[in-house]
């Protein structure tokens, strides 16, 4: 089989086919055939039922067309539908896969190169070939094939007839991992790949490259205009509403993606071969889709949505059509979103998101939390069982999507989420009030941030101050460790926003899921136990140092705390303190005051508390990892989600010690965890003596609404007692609910 010569001329002939309409598969097949040179090409058919039936063939026996059935999954051919991936076989019958349909007459052909026939994301078929000889087909070889397959895809669906798909009416419920917290309920909009293009042959490839060179310019000046213009995100960010405002970190890193020509100049390529501009980017974008689908590396998988959301650009830019304003409290279905993407949707009014891939350092992600809107990601399948219009359900706070729910839960949501909405205009009126407890507690209640576009929640939620500010998440937006100036200027600009009330910068937590292009970074089996955090810095001290001059320097002479996360042990402490004080002693004007602290994560330094509580400046518990590495439990990991507890007997012991430690020595304590923005945990641990509170700003409010009603001597009481039993309950959760439905008001 020799593809070389063939591309253009099949292009050229299959354009003429189709002009005369709908074509047959036998003639689809035997024109493919004769102009790859290959002794048998067959095209498989997706039938309902997930079957895949042999519609034509030009080699093997014509009798079994019509009769010849392979599941998806099985066979060859059904692994390459359930893949949605080419296999490339010198030896098809000794692959474990390959299953035997005598009636074919197969028996002779040693090689096989099977391409999926795939159109606007759905799987339509399969287009196999097949030699004598044993022989793996090259690689110029197998673009070509999946140039023709993308042909194919599109005549096979305007000229194959097939059963109507009966309409979803069922109910459907995905489990999803919660990345922006909020409650939803709307009719769905859905959001995927860009759909074909209507034409995908052209005559004259030079006016079709002008053509795309004209639409990535415009497309860029798109983008300029929606990061310096539209949004001001360049000037004047003080001026800026949350929900028109983006964060410029994200914006830059998305602009520099789209001035990488890579993917583009592939666009190009095929443009030579006979597909027009528009044909050209569809392919290019879903091969690139393809590949980064397989790549290991969380973040830059991440950014597998930017370059669907350029493409879509890109293509709107070659005059396709934009996408309509949705229903009003409409929610997004999708597989992947980019960050101008969801500016773009959010503008338009959507009420939440509900993602198949997307993880909480990805672009959207970022920007959903620091809009406030829901979002949760991991909903497999749902784009596909999903039809524009459907009702759809949406907790992104305990992780649950609903398609078409039945009258009862939707009634019952419905009532939830209009309750959840007065409580929380109820909950406006504590904004400027102190966090008290109904006994007198005063609680300092601060923000967990990492980009500027979310400083304006400390007035809006009343914040005592930030409690974790991110520092990697910038840089993660932006793709690359910022320079010295660079940082300070944005450290200044935090610091500007929070006034008099303290802030505390983590200092950079890169690795495990948080990796930057650039930043070499070797393979882990186990990645969030591996070279992460402060293990990195101490291992690239240069760096932070030139983070701890930079936090200095934006400092400006004001007070600065300082926060090093992930430390296994005092030595690791000391190490990462002396190189902050190196660089204070170099750097004017000097803060008013430094405090240096740690985060308390990794369970080993509890056996250290006595020398580190003579170190530190304060401490402060970060829940997510502590939990994780107490209970040996991957938190990303669905099936343990809930199976280990905060309101665990072991955790809560733990936490009244550190408690009790932390006041002998005279440490300020908190928690900046996730947890602390739970209204039920948070009580709990007020109740334990904790009295700073670090958590998102949408979770504030309903926090301190709580704490406001919360006796904590009588739940300390109560909570001592349940400890005091040690009966070996995994959790106290169901005796704590209890008690606080009866004496906290929610």
């Amino acid at each position: 089989m020799s593809l070389a010569p063939a591309p253009r001329r099949l292009l050229t002939r299959l354009r003429a086919l189709a002009a005369r309409g709908p074509a047959p598969l036998a003639e689809l097949v035997h024109l493919v055939a004769a102009e790859l040179v290959t002794e048998v090409c067959s095209i498989y058919v997706m039938r309902p039922g997930e079957v895949l039936e042999l519609a034509a063939t030009e080699g093997l026996r014509q009798e079994a067309v019509g009769q010849t059935r392979l599941r998806v999954g099985e066979g060859i051919v059904g692994l390459v539908a359930a893949t949605g991936e080419a296999l490339n076989l010198p030896d098809a019958q000794n692959h474990p896969a390959f299953a035997y349909r005598g009636e074919t007459g197969e028996d002779l052909f040693a090689s096989m190169l099977a391409v999926p026939l795939r159109r606007a994301g759905r799987m339509l078929g399969v287009i196999a070939v097949q030699n004598r000889n044993p022989r793996r087909y090259e690689p110029g070889e197998v673009e070509d094939l999946e140039t023709v397959a993308m042909l194919l895809a599109e005549m096979i669906a305007a000229g194959v007839e097939t059963p109507a798909d009966l309409p979803a009416v069922m109910p459907n419920a995905f489990a999803a991992s919660p990345l922006a917290p909020g409650l939803a309920l709307g009719p769905a909009v859905l959001h995927g790949p860009a759909a074909p293009p209507a034409t995908t042959l052209a005559d004259d490839p030079e006016a079709e490259r002008a053509r795309l060179r004209e639409a990535i310019a415009a497309m860029r000046q798109g983008l300029d205009a929606l990061l310096d213009n539209g949004l001001g995100v360049a000037h004047a960010p003080e001026a800026q509403s949350p929900e028109l405002a983006a964060s410029r970190e994200v914006m830059e890193a998305y602009r520099l993606a789209a001035a990488d020509g890579g993917w583009l100049r592939r666009a190009e390529a095929a443009i030579a071969s006979g597909l027009t501009a528009e044909a050209a980017v569809h392919h290019s974008a879903a091969e690139l889709r393809e590949r980064m689908r397989r790549v290991a590396n969380p973040y830059l998988r991440e950014r597998l949505a930017d370059v669907e959301d350029m493409a879509q650009r890109l293509l709107t830019a070659l005059g396709g059509e934009a996408a309509h304003a949705p229903a009003p409290g409409a929610v997004l279905l999708a597989r992947r979103l980019g960050p101008a993407e969801l500016l773009d949707w959010h503008t338009r009014g959507i009420a939440g998101v509900v993602l198949e891939e997307g993880s909480p350092s990805g672009h959207a992600a970022i920007l959903a939390r620091a809009l406030g809107l829901p979002m949760a990601a991991g909903a497999e399948g749902i784009v596909e069982a999903a039809d524009p219009g459907d009702e759809v359900l949406l907790d992104a706070e305990e992780g649950q999507a609903v398609l078409r729910p039945e009258a009862e839960l939707r009634h019952a949501f419905a009532r939830a989420l209009e309750a959840r909405r007065s409580r929380l205009a109820a909950h406006e009126a504590l904004r400027d009030r102190p966090a008290l407890t109904a006994d007198g507690k005063r609680l300092s209640l601060m923000l967990n941030v990492g980009l500027a576009l979310e400083l304006d929640r400390l007035d809006a939620v009343g914040a005592d101050g930030i409690g974790l500010f991110r520092t990697e998440i910038a840089m993660l937006a932006r793709g690359t460790v910022t320079d010295v100036p660079e940082q300070a200027t944005f450290y200044a600009r935090v610091l500007d926003a929070a006034g008099d009330r303290p802030v505390v910068f983590r200092t950079l937590d890169l690795g495990a899921d948080k990796a930057l292009p650039g930043l070499a970074h070797p393979p882990e089996d186990n990645p969030a136990m591996g070279w992460r955090s402060l293990r990195l810095g101490l291992d690239r001290p240069a760096l932070l140092r030139r983070q701890a001059r930079a936090l200095l320097l934006g400092a400006g002479g004001r007070r600065l705390g300082i926060m090093f996360p992930m430390v296994a042990n005092v030595a690791e402490f000391r190490a990462a303190r002396a190189l902050v004080l190196a660089e204070a002693a170099r750097v004017r004007p000097a803060p008013t005051s430094l405090a240096i602290g740690a985060m308390l994560e990794v369970p080993s330094l509890l056996w250290q508390l006595g020398p580190l509580l003579h170190e530190v400046d304060f401490l402060s518990i970060g829940t997510n990892d502590l939990l994780q590495f107490l209970f040996a439990a991957d938190r990303s990991t669905p099936a343990l989600a809930t199976r280990y507890d905060m309101l665990s007997p072991p955790v809560l012991t733990l936490f009244a010690q550190l408690v009790e430690r932390a006041r002998a020595a005279g440490v300020p304590l908190s928690v900046c965890g996730e947890h602390a923005g739970r209204p039920l945990e948070a009580v709990v641990m007020a109740a334990l003596g904790i009295e700073t509170l670090s958590m998102q700003a949408a979770s504030l409010l309903e926090v301190k609404a709580a704490l406001a009603s919360a006796d904590l001597g009588k739940l300390r009481t109560f909570l001592d007692a349940l400890l005091g039993a040690d009966d070996g309950a995994a959790s106290l959760r169901e005796p704590l609910e209890a008690w606080a439905q009866e004496n906290i008001s929610f």
